[in-house]
């Protein structure tokens, strides 16, 4: 039964794919959708991110010294600087991983 689940659900997601990425079939969406759709990574990112970095311990943590805020606050601070989204999540992880170890 989980097999048979496994598989419906793959089978789910291709055929969503499939339908927006094949050129060949006549679907296409409006100008209104395809702006509603642009929300869609910055909200799912939100939803991942969000209680990574306000709830490490179950808890909400807003302070100064939270190793997850700061380390977020310098991915955003590289990413906007350097413009290499490659170096940026390189590097803060690099501090993400100095800052627990000191601040913990």
């Amino acid at each position: 039964m989980i097999w048979l689940l496994i598989v419906a659900m793959g089978v789910v997601v291709f055929l969503n794919r499939y339908v927006f990425l094949e050129p060949r079939l006549p679907l296409r969406l409006g100008s209104n959708v395809r702006q509603f759709l642009g929300f869609a990574v910055p909200g799912m990112l939100t939803a991942i991110c969000g209680p990574i970095i306000f709830l490490p311990e179950h808890q909400l943590n807003l302070d100064p010294l939270n190793p997850y805020l700061l380390g977020s606050l310098v991915a955003i601070a590289l990413v906007l600087l350097t413009r290499s989204v490659l170096l940026s999540m390189l590097a803060s992880m690099l501090i993400f991983f100095v800052l627990r170890s000191w601040l913990t």
